[in-house]
């Protein structure tokens, strides 16, 4: 059973290791992440949490965005998660007519919101780090993707900013 785009062929069964579950950015950000945010807090501060409810929104958008992005650029674009299988075409509509990266941006979000809900250095240590990380990881992504689809890939990019809405 073919687990990415089943037009693909590139992705093919595994067996499920802890490694490869580590792998994934999502299961880090939205799993691995809160839970060792909260046993750090917990840790340091002898057993005690703070929780700021102002940071809940973020989490909740960050992943909201995150998933719901994801699906919507499967279902336009093809491929996968990620660019392990890559997409068919460049999706240019929706949310990515704003920004070429929601969903990695869906996963800074959240992470903001890890560090404002527990009030926690070692989310705010995560989150910029993950800001670097993303950002070189996107470097990576579009020079696969403007391999992939040439001058219309190059295009996309003139005409959408790769964070921020009219800024970055």
């Amino acid at each position: 059973m073919d687990r990415g785009n089943a037009n693909s062929g590139e992705r093919r069964d595994r067996p499920m290791t802890l490694r490869r579950w580590l792998k994934s950015t999502s299961n880090r950000t939205f799993i691995v992440y809160p839970v060792g945010v909260i046993l750090f807090e917990l840790a340091v501060n002898g057993g005690s949490l703070t929780i700021a409810p102002l940071g809940i929104p973020l989490l909740v958008w960050g992943y909201a965005q995150y998933h719901l992005v994801g699906r919507y650029r499967t279902k336009l674009g093809g491929g996968g998660p990620g660019l392990e299988v890559p997409p068919d075409r460049i999706v240019d509509q929706g949310p990515y007519r704003f920004v070429r990266n929601p969903m990695y941006l869906g996963h800074l979000i959240f992470m903001l919101g890890l560090a404002v809900t527990f009030w926690s250095l070692a989310g705010l240590a995560l989150l910029a780090f993950h800001v670097f990380w993303f950002h070189q990881r996107v470097l990576r992504d579009e020079a696969r993707l403007e391999a992939r689809f040439g001058q219309a890939y190059v295009d996309y990019k003139a005409r959408v900013k790769r964070w921020i809405p009219g800024v970055i």
